[in-house]
């Protein structure tokens, strides 16, 4: 699919849906926090939330007192409505509006986060730049957080197919630059009721 064609597609949904009525909606992001938590991550680190949206991640942040939050999606729309919901706390954060393959960092990050962005890359090719791109933006020691439909998840998305990974897949995929600290599995229930199941990694920037 064309840039011009995925920005268009991810519009149109958050023009016509609100963020509690698509699948990938938490209210509390659980395992993202839970990882940024036992990670002991100081709070003067510099995050970056890989196809943020308007998800409710970085209003956790705020709270827990990080200082250095960046959110990075396609959709002007869903940054939009980010930050027409935080209000005042909007200028706390750094808004990216770009496609994480065209992304050219002006600063390491010391946390990657990237929570259903990263399985709507079906070419190898974009997968390869993905990878390029997050080492080349991640300080040496620095964290990241890959979270993909598991090889027993949906093959579909919002209208779009998937890739699906396995734990093995998954941390195969980041091995050249990436060490692994833990893969794991588990179910996300969305707003519809639908049970769907994701493969977790995280890892350390060698």
């Amino acid at each position: 699919m064309a840039n011009i064609d995925k920005e268009q597609h991810w519009e149109k949904i958050y023009e016509t849906k609100n963020f509690t009525e698509v699948g990938w909606y938490q209210k509390t992001p659980t395992v993202s926090l839970s990882f940024i938590e036992e990670s002991k991550i100081p709070k003067t680190a510099k995050i970056l939330d890989v196809g943020g949206g308007d998800s409710y991640l970085v209003d956790h942040l705020l709270d827990l007192g990080f200082v250095h939050i960046h959110v990075l999606d396609l959709s002007h729309k869903a940054i939009e409505k980010a930050k027409n919901r935080l209000g005042e706390n909007a200028t706390k954060v750094t808004w990216i509006n770009s496609d994480i393959l065209m992304f050219e960092p002006k600063e390491k990050f010391d946390v990657w986060h990237d929570r259903a962005a990263f399985h709507f890359l079906l070419d190898p090719k974009e997968v390869e730049n993905y990878v390029r791109i997050a080492n080349e933006s991640i300080s040496e020691g620095g964290l990241m957080l890959i979270g993909t439909f598991s090889d027993q998840g949906p093959t579909h998305c919002s209208g779009l197919p998937v890739r699906q990974y396995s734990m093995e897949q998954l941390a195969a995929v980041f091995k050249p630059y990436f060490q692994k600290t833990n893969c794991f599995q588990t179910d996300h229930i969305t707003p519809g009721g639908t049970r769907q199941h994701y493969t977790f990694c995280s890892f350390m920037k060698i």
